[in-house]
């Protein structure tokens, strides 16, 4: 019985804490388990084609990760998507898709090779234009130089989208 009676004033205390700090900062800004930090102005985003600059093509990329970052904000935020002009808009390009051998065993032989994706973001925030940014993110993923790059690529794409939109989602909405 103790032990509820003083969770119950530690729980006020942190409430009054928060709302006397909210008050004093007239600060606007709204928490989730999700590690989103958006402002309650903020309720849709949009996220245009990225189209796919690199030297070497994969031909669904573009979509892949266009996909992947809409999915993402729509899973991890209660922002509302829009075809274009969202409070928050995303758009970008492709700017590598690359391999080279890594882990150089004996003989010059490569244990393994990587592929590194690459992808240039334009991230802006049209109610809070401070936030606005360009940024470079790159993810890669080891595979087996025995492997064929064809015969391993979409499991090594399902990978590296999820580093790279993590890590954009983290740059924007979680402001990391």
């Amino acid at each position: 019985m103790t032990y509820v009676k003083h969770l119950k004033t530690l729980l006020l205390l942190v409430a009054l804490v928060i709302g006397a700090n909210g008050f004093l900062t007239n600060c606007k800004m709204s928490y989730s388990f999700t590690g989103a930090s958006i402002s309650p102005d903020v309720k849709t985003f949009s996220v245009y084609y990225f189209p796919n600059r690199a030297r070497l093509v994969n031909p669904n990329l573009s979509q892949q990760i266009t996909e992947a970052l809409q999915d993402k904000l729509l899973r991890q935020t209660s922002l509302d998507q829009l075809e274009e002009s969202g409070d928050l808009e995303f758009e970008g390009q492709i700017t590598g898709y690359d391999t080279r051998p890594m882990n150089i065993s004996e003989g010059d032989f490569a244990a393994q090779t990587r592929l590194t994706v690459t992808v240039k973001v334009k991230y802006t925030n049209n109610k809070n234009r401070d936030d606005d940014w360009e940024k470079t993110f790159s993810a890669y993923e080891d595979f087996s130089a025995t492997d064929i790059l064809s015969d391993v690529e979409d499991q090594l794409m399902v990978d590296i989208i999820e580093k790279l939109t993590e890590d954009i989602f983290n740059a924007s909405i979680a402001n990391w």
